[in-house]
């Protein structure tokens, strides 16, 4: 049996492709939240590479230190 609908497969952004609903409806974040979300983000890589340059500092005394005992 086939289906004769005359019927757009297209509904506010959603459509039927191969037999599976697509969404393409663009997103609903504005710009400025966007941009916001980004700024964030970056804030935190920061602090992210922050905390993990001082670790490897710490490491780095560490095996210094350890030469200084060694003679």
């Amino acid at each position: 049996m086939k289906n004769n609908s005359t019927t757009s497969d297209f509904v506010n952004g959603l459509y039927v492709k191969d037999g599976r609903l697509i969404n393409a409806r663009p997103n609903g974040i504005s710009g400025i939240e966007e941009a916001s979300m980004y700024r964030q983000q970056m804030k935190k890589q920061y602090k992210i590479d922050c905390i993990a340059d001082g670790i490897e500092r710490a490491k780095m005394r560490m095996d210094g230190d350890k030469n200084i005992y060694e003679m």
